[in-house]
């Protein structure tokens, strides 16, 4: 790929804000999220989000809004399961993938939801004339705008351009109210211009609207890369500008991989904070330190000033199996040119990489610590079913299955930090967020849990 794909177009019109925070206590919990909003619109007895989570042994589903999280109840031979379109039994919860978007609808009564329907969203339908697939995009990108005659527009809002973006891209995010203002700046004045937009993938419907209304603005050579970004950051590299660099992720401190690839002399004259060196010949070497790749960890990677060198090593990482790997477009002259901090002194060498834990959520070492000796001031608490518990449980826990805990928060006492376990840490996390919301000071741990008849703890990782 060509020094130029480097040079990437992020004219944000909206300043990012601070990532997803919790509703703050005595505040309605939303009921869509905020990206669904710009397709979508919240609706009596539903909820719309991100699935993560289904526990059959309590017939209970997680649904992630924003930063809420909702506990829905469920009745197996009752609840309709659709994915993109195809009616599925119950069971095939257990296997579809988490993280998608879905909407469930629910009846509630004495203050529980239980759901009806769950849906999935299935590919957006587009006619095939108007699609481009990944080698034509990655084929102009290598060109670049100039050469290739292309517009490619990231129609994401900002909080998903600060994950990073497809090299040469401008950002314009698609709102149905806001979309015409900043097209005027953002699109060609020549309507018959070539422009391509993207988006959150096959189920997401930023980039097609942004079609349709390029379209009804006249514009006559538009095209939709449907798989966008996620396919992208699997095949490819991306970039992340030095703005967002050091506000969704140095600042914010979310835990992510920086690899400075300058020569060892001009890296100890300053770097970008919590960096680790690592020369361009020595990464092939460098990447047996590098984080599982089942975590997904952020990786970025930089140079003097967005030279090539940086360029090889983040392809030499994507193609070692990573993904979400990205250059910062103009490096390290770059980052410091902006005003941003730098740091002086001898860099790390090793990657150092620990996944930020979900809110709640403490280690299997603390948890294992509690269990063999619990204070006074902690309860443990057992959210299996009787029939698990039955083989074992913690000495000194209570037991209250996950789905009774609503109506026994008696039994729970406020004035303890309330510790909540089951097998593996699905039901544990939806205690945590029944009892969080009640005013409870709870944690959770998420590990694979055996207790046998004596009490003794068997507890591994996932």
């Amino acid at each position: 790929m060509k020094l130029r794909t480097l040079v990437t177009c992020l004219a944000l019109a909206i300043v990012p804000g601070a990532f997803a925070q919790a509703p703050a206590a005595g505040e309605a919990k939303p009921t869509i999220g905020k990206l669904c909003t710009n397709c979508h619109q919240a609706a009596p007895g539903q909820l719309q989000g991100m699935y993560e989570n289904v526990a059959f042994k309590s017939k209970a589903l997680q649904l992630k809004i924003d930063a809420a999280t909702e506990v829905v109840r469920f009745d197996p031979a009752t609840l309709k399961v659709v994915d993109a379109g195809d009616a599925k039994p119950a069971e095939a919860l257990k296997t579809l993938p988490k993280g998608r978007e879905a909407r469930i609808e629910f009846v509630e009564r004495d203050g529980v939801k239980t759901a009806t329907l769950i849906s999935f969203k299935g590919p957006i339908k587009i006619a095939p004339e108007k699609l481009v697939k990944y080698d034509e995009v990655a084929r102009l990108v290598a060109l670049g705008p100039e050469k290739g005659g292309y517009v490619l527009v990231d129609s994401r809002p900002p909080l998903r351009v600060q994950e990073g973006t497809i090299p040469t891209s401008v950002n314009l995010p698609y709102t149905a109210s806001g979309f015409d203002q900043l097209a005027a700046a953002r699109l060609p004045a020549d309507k018959a211009a070539r422009v391509i937009f993207f988006c959150q993938g096959v189920t997401c419907m930023l980039s097609p609207n942004s079609l349709r209304r390029a379209e009804a603005m006249g514009y006559t050579n538009v095209r939709v890369y449907r798989e966008g970004w996620p396919e992208w950051t699997q095949k490819n590299v991306g970039v992340l500008s030095a703005k967002f660099l050091n506000e969704a992720w140095i600042a914010k401190d979310i835990p992510h991989v920086l690899v400075d690839v300058r020569p060892a002399g001009f890296a100890q004259a300053g770097y970008i904070p919590g960096a680790v060196a690592i020369a361009p010949e020595a990464i092939g070497k460098a990447l047996a330190g590098f984080p599982d790749k089942k975590l997904k960890a952020p990786i970025m990677v930089y140079d003097a000033a967005g030279g090539p060198a940086a360029m090889e090593v983040a392809q030499a990482i994507q193609r070692a199996g990573y993904v979400n790997v990205n250059v910062i477009p103009g490096g390290f002259e770059g980052w410091k040119a902006a005003g941003y901090p730098v740091k002086t002194g001898a860099l790390a060498t090793k990657v150092a990489y620990a996944p930020k834990p979900r809110p709640g959520q403490i280690t299997i070492a603390e948890f294992k610590r509690l269990a063999a000796s619990t204070p006074a001031d902690t309860l443990i608490l057992d959210v299996r079913n009787p029939d698990e518990a039955a083989a074992g449980m913690i000495k000194g826990a209570l037991l209250v299955p996950e789905d009774q805990i609503l109506a026994r928060l008696s039994e729970i006492p406020k004035d303890k930090r309330i510790v909540a376990h089951c097998s593996t840490g699905i039901r544990g996390e939806m205690a945590y967020h029944k009892l969080k919301e009640k005013g409870y000071n709870v944690v959770f741990v998420t590990a694979d849990i055996e207790i046998d008849k004596t009490g003794k703890l068997t507890i591994a990782a996932l």
